[in-house]
């Protein structure tokens, strides 16, 4: 699966970059028909605690999953985009199964 990061207002480290990465090859497990990835990292420098936005779009055939969170880290909303994509993905995968 290819994956595409997109850093908006700032630079990622390559920790975070690998924290991420490792966490959306665990859906290559889930399904395994899964295109590419885009993810879109946003730091914003509003006065509020959650300023830290992800974007992930999931292409897989006939369809593209997209699921937006915002959170105090970029590591606590990639986990909760996840987590909301992998139940995305699973209610896909049933969909799909049944049309085939």
């Amino acid at each position: 699966m290819k994956v595409e990061f997109h850093s908006v207002n700032f630079t990622a480290d390559s920790k975070l970059l690998d924290f991420i990465q490792k966490k959306i090859n665990k859906l290559d497990l889930l399904y395994d028909n899964i295109i590419s990835t885009d993810v879109y990292l946003k730091a914003e420098s509003s006065l509020g605690t959650e300023n830290k936005h992800i974007e992930l779009k999931i292409s897989v055939p006939g369809k593209e999953l997209i699921v937006k969170k915002h959170s105090k880290t970029f590591e606590e909303a990639t986990d909760n985009g996840l987590e909301a994509l992998r139940r995305s993905l699973l209610r896909y995968k049933d969909k799909y199964n049944t049309i085939v």
